[in-house]
């Protein structure tokens, strides 16, 4: 049972959210609030927290941000989502900053709601292609020539199917598209992917392409 945290303030949306979640056999709703104030007073008062993270950022008493924050902060396990708007890209990159693995729209339907929450807790990011570029472009970091990796040491990290379902997953391409795209089962994608997490030391879709890209692993799909 995944429990799901929901930060919204439009009475319509959060509802909408909340009903998603009572819909959905193997989710529970941990709490619902309104507020920037609201969720730091529940968050405080957790020992374990939710699984998943719902975080609209436009709160009357201040930014999501700031929620985003406190989450990954109090519970590094939970998976963020941001509540988002259609084309609200600059919003999601402020919000992948802050420690979100990707976006949920408003407007998805119910049943593509709870398969979200689902994939995202299981290691997915939706995040789209465009915004994985910017990612990508965004927290680019030249590595220093001690620790700059070679061919040899690259090749040794990664195999060559774990390095082509990197790219992907830079690229912004679903389990069941990369599955597709390399002739391989959703099971065989997830697992490269968790190995991949292991060896690069991350939690996240977004925290493996910044640490790849950090690495130089991403370098041919970067020239692109």
């Amino acid at each position: 049972m995944l429990t799901v945290f929901v930060v919204e303030d439009e009475p319509q949306t959060r509802r909408y959210f909340c009903e998603c979640v009572a819909g959905a056999t193997d989710l529970r709703l941990a709490a619902e609030v309104g507020t920037v104030a609201e969720a730091r007073r529940w968050l405080a008062g957790e020992s374990l927290g939710p699984h998943v993270a719902l975080i609209d950022l436009g709160l009357p008493d201040g930014s999501g941000l700031e929620v985003i924050r406190q989450v990954r902060q109090q519970f590094p396990a939970c998976d963020v989502l941001v509540i988002s708007m259609f084309g609200d890209d600059d919003s999601v990159m402020a919000s992948i900053e802050a420690g979100a693995v990707g976006y949920i729209h408003k407007d998805e339907a119910p049943h593509d709601v709870a398969t979200t929450i689902r994939q995202v807790h299981a290691g997915a990011s939706p995040i789209s292609p465009m915004l994985a570029r910017r990612v990508l472009r965004r927290f680019r970091v030249e590595p220093s020539p001690p620790t700059a990796p070679t061919a040899d040491t690259t090749g040794m990290l990664l195999s060559a199917r774990e390095q082509a379902v990197l790219e992907l997953i830079a690229r912004g391409f679903s389990y069941a598209e990369i599955a597709r795209l390399q002739t391989i089962s959703v099971h065989t994608v997830q697992t490269h992917i968790k190995n991949l997490y292991k060896k690069l030391s991350v939690h996240s879709r977004s925290e493996a392409v910044f640490e790849a890209s950090r690495m130089g692993l991403l370098k041919s799909f970067e020239s692109r």
